[in-house]
């Protein structure tokens, strides 16, 4: 199970919703992935973020897409796929986007994410080794914590499969401790020094 915490990498994921929105302008399906979603906490992060740059109209048209090969991350049901996080888990959040987005659920110490922001999000367990695009209409592919965990022929072959996904133009977010492979440089453009932040050539 990753590590991982509400509001980690803000700066990144802020810089991604900002790039991502001007071309979801007028669509209707704007397709999300967040790979190796651990307990859901990086994709309701980005989700409030999200929320925060679109209008609801907008908002209905998007779905993001959360996977994980952990089996006990995205199948037991209540913490996922239920947006239900002990209190504890919510301290980094700011206090107006709380206060927005939860609310107290049935167990003491338990808060619950808003519908809003749940019916953004499908979660389901995926290999990514088994290199099966699941679509290939994705404008934005979020995959931190991920990569390290791979060799770097894996890293190669995971990443040519989401240029695959994306459509021309999607962007690509990948952890700060692994660059882009040399054999895929011409495939991706870097879209900022600080971060691994990539659009699809």
């Amino acid at each position: 199970m990753a590590f991982t915490f509400f509001f980690r990498d803000e700066q990144i994921l802020s810089l991604a919703v900002q790039k991502l929105v001007p071309l979801t302008m007028g669509r209707s399906n704007v397709q999300i992935l967040n790979a190796g979603c651990a307990m859901g906490m990086e994709t309701y992060t980005f989700a409030i973020l999200l929320a925060e740059s679109m209008g609801k109209f907008a908002l209905r048209n998007v779905k993001i897409h959360a996977i994980d090969i952990d089996n006990e991350n995205v199948d037991f049901g209540k913490t996922v796929t239920d947006g239900i996080y002990h209190k504890e888990h919510l301290q980094r959040i700011p206090a107006d986007l709380f206060q927005k987005y939860f609310s107290p659920a049935e167990k003491e110490d338990y808060f619950i994410v808003s519908p809003e922001l749940r019916n953004l999000v499908q979660f389901q367990k995926y290999d990514l080794l088994t290199l099966k695009p699941l679509r290939n209409d994705y404008s934005l592919v979020i995959c931190k914590n991920v990569l390290l965990h791979f060799n770097y022929q894996q890293r190669i072959e995971v990443i040519t499969m989401y240029h695959n996904m994306l459509l021309n133009g999607g962007l690509l977010i990948m952890e700060n401790t692994q660059s882009m492979p040399v054999e895929l440089g011409p495939k991706f453009k870097k879209l900022v020094d600080y971060a691994q932040l990539h659009e699809k050539i």
